[in-house]
């Protein structure tokens, strides 16, 4: 698929089909996707790909350990949102919601689903070493659109999921990750349930007037 084309297709998806994806599609997922640059060819990134009953394991503890802790999506500000950004949000509950099954509640949703991928079959989970600032989350940010952007191309389905890292030792210790190495993002990859309503919505990009200035 052309790339400007999955550029402008590409959107999360948070229903899969119960499809696993087999190890070469993987392979050839990530071949394309640590083609991806950074900053003085360190590849800092560390992925772990986990599949099947490994996977669905993660999945029960990670939503048992979101409600133990009550840990909830939100957008990690430190303090409270200017109004452009929480009218951003606002224009996904609005997209969303129509397209969720009766009486489900956006933000269960979004925690549960969160913690079990979205029911996809493999989740990715990208680490990075202590010994890193926070500067080389930089190149995490770019292997993950390469993530996202590659697996459409070759027709899989993602959605990058960030409420993970607030299980940092649960995922070191269930998938038995070192110390010190870090959870940054998971990504879910499989197969869009098409069928599925909630793959219907789709989320507005601002203008580039709200995001881009011009000098020169």
């Amino acid at each position: 698929m052309d790339l400007v084309d999955s550029i402008k297709k590409r959107r999360s998806c948070r229903a899969f089909l119960d499809r696993p994806v087999d190890k070469d599609t993987l392979e050839n997922l990530l071949m394309l996707a640590t083609q991806a640059p950074s900053a003085i060819n360190l590849q800092p990134w560390e992925l772990t790909v986990v599949s099947g009953e490994e996977k669905r394991r993660l999945s029960r503890l990670l939503v048992k350990r979101m409600k133990e802790m009550q840990i909830s999506c939100g957008p990690g500000a430190k303090a409270p949102l200017p109004e452009y950004f929480v009218e951003r949000e606002r224009g996904l509950l609005n997209t969303m919601l129509p397209n969720l099954p009766d009486n489900t509640n956006f933000q269960d949703f979004i925690n549960e689903g969160s913690c079990n991928f979205y029911g996809a079959p493999t989740a990715i989970i990208i680490f990075i070493d202590e010994v890193f600032s926070r500067a080389r989350l930089t190149d995490i940010g770019v292997i993950v659109g390469y993530i996202v952007l590659a697996a459409h191309g070759i027709g899989l389905a993602t959605c990058p999921i960030g409420l993970i890292t607030a299980f940092d030792d649960d995922i070191k210790e269930e998938l038995n990750i070192p110390e010190e190495k870090h959870v940054v993002i998971g990504v879910a990859v499989g197969y869009a349930d098409t069928e599925s309503p909630v793959n219907l919505s789709r989320s507005e990009r601002v203008p580039l007037s709200d995001v881009v200035k011009w000098r020169g």
